[in-house]
């Protein structure tokens, strides 16, 4: 008999995915509240889940999660959302009026007047949201939304205003505007398609960088005037040109261009 595939939603500001079942394995992604995903596996109090925004699988622990219908999650999963834009914003549990953060990026399912609802939980938010933009606005939407995270901390696997990596960055950005994109660099770099020159590119355009072996490591968001925005120590701002990002702090080159593709159509 085929196992009943089960569901969940984050119902907690920002929760830790490990690549194992261990509070001492590493984080290699984060679920900000609202993001729903399936259930794939199970060990012990963990479980295995791939994210129904970008199909990225990671281990959480199930005490810091609720469980959401089939339904419900074919709804949210990779359809375009209101976001919240705000740095950090309060929500108010509607039964026990407990209050919690949330971040930048995060999830707001069933969005209506200031109510949120998903499964048994419901939500009052009182913040500034973000709808997916028309396409001419994109752009725009994009380059306003991207200094919300700027000076953010670098961290491993992290996709909030409070600790991010280059690729979480560039992730939650384009959320935020409708457009899904997947978790890692590498990933990344097959979306779009590619642009022959640096002087045809615009804000919103992604770079990619390699390795001396050659890998996709890092990645960062054009701001046009040959300024991009990436997460390397911290969200800073530098300048890109063809041979790569020029740090204006140490006045040296940090990462080598490999190439630039456009996602937004």
């Amino acid at each position: 008999m085929n196992q009943v595939a089960e569901y969940g939603i984050c119902n907690l500001s920002v929760i830790p995915c490990r690549e194992e079942p261990s509070d001492k394995s590493q984080m290699v992604t984060q679920l900000l509240f609202g993001e729903s995903f399936q259930i794939i596996g199970r060990q012990g109090n963990w479980r295995k889940v791939r994210n129904g925004l970008d199909g990225y699988e990671s281990w959480i622990d199930v005490k810091q999660f609720v469980a959401l219908e089939e339904s419900a999650y074919n709804t949210f999963a990779g359809h375009r959302q209101v976001c919240a834009s705000d740095l950090v914003q309060i929500v108010t549990n509607d039964v026990s009026g407990a209050m919690m953060p949330i971040v930048a990026g995060s999830s707001l399912p069933n969005y209506h007047q200031g109510h949120i609802a998903f499964g048994s939980e419901a939500y009052t938010f009182d913040g500034e949201i973000n709808h997916p933009p028309e396409a001419d606005d994109i752009r725009r939407q994009l380059l306003e939304l991207a200094m919300v995270y700027r000076n953010a901390p670098y961290l491993w696997g992290g996709r909030s205003p409070f600790g991010i990596d280059c690729s979480g960055l560039t992730q939650v950005l384009f959320k935020m505007v409708g457009i899904a994109i997947r978790r890692d660099a590498s990933q990344q770099a097959e979306q779009g398609h590619t642009l022959s020159f640096i002087e045809e590119s615009d804000i919103g355009d992604l770079a990619f960088f390699d390795n001396e072996e050659g890998n996709i490591i890092h990645v960062g968001m054009l701001l046009g005037g040959n300024s991009i925005l990436h997460a390397s120590g911290r969200v800073r701002v530098d300048k890109l040109d063809h041979q790569g990002i020029f740090n204006v702090d140490t006045g040296r080159y940090s990462h080598k261009l490999r190439l630039i593709r456009r996602v937004i159509d």
